[in-house]
């Protein structure tokens, strides 16, 4: 399968992979770690939705977008500035030095489209997006499963395996944990 990975500056595109099915809720737009925890717990239907419409305009956008060859929208990767985020204070994720990273925390890829290299063209776009606006470096902060199933619902972080697979190293252990899973701060320099 084809598939192009682009910056996520098409609302109707972000929403069609993150959006949640009942608009008035108050969950997923991939917000829980791009905006304050208060401001993100507040936001509830078109206001949620109207947030990550002003995101999608801002330089850089909130993450990237991949597409089929048909041009459909497949897949989602939350990058930005680790500075940014709520990773920027999270006490459970180290800050391994004072480089100004972009973090990767977050992927979504639409089934019927899944075990077809989207995740990794994700993985590969944002890397290459975050290089292209200068990131000295970037972090992911997946779950350590050492093989074993991990449940789909926190799936979305994605696992050490795959970012060793991009490129990525071990840099850190964490007080996180997703999934019943040690989350772990992988980094790739760039």
């Amino acid at each position: 399968m084809v598939i192009e990975v682009r910056p996520a500056t098409v609302f109707a595109d972000v929403a069609t992979i993150v959006g949640p099915q009942n608009p008035a809720s108050n969950v997923c737009f991939c917000l829980s770690y791009r905006i304050p925890s208060r401001e993100n717990v507040a936001l509830r239907g078109p206001a949620r939705a109207q947030r990550v419409r002003e995101l999608c305009a801002e330089n850089p956008p909130p993450g990237v977008l991949a597409y089929d060859g048909d041009g459909e929208v497949v897949g989602w990767a939350a990058v930005y500035p680790r500075a940014g985020t709520t990773f920027g204070r999270n006490r459970r994720i180290p800050h391994i030095d004072d480089v100004d990273v972009w973090s990767l925390w977050c992927f979504r890829v639409r089934p019927g489209h899944r075990k077809q290299g989207v995740m990794y063209a994700l993985i590969d776009g944002a890397v290459a997006y975050a290089r292209q606006q200068g990131a000295p470096a970037i972090e992911g902060y997946p779950v350590d499963n050492r093989g074993e199933k991990v449940d789909q619902t926190m799936a979305y972080v994605g696992t050490r395996r795959l970012f060793e697979q991009a490129g990525f190293r071990k840099a850190a252990d964490t007080d996180a944990i997703a999934g019943g899973f040690p989350r772990v701060l992988m980094r790739r320099d760039l």
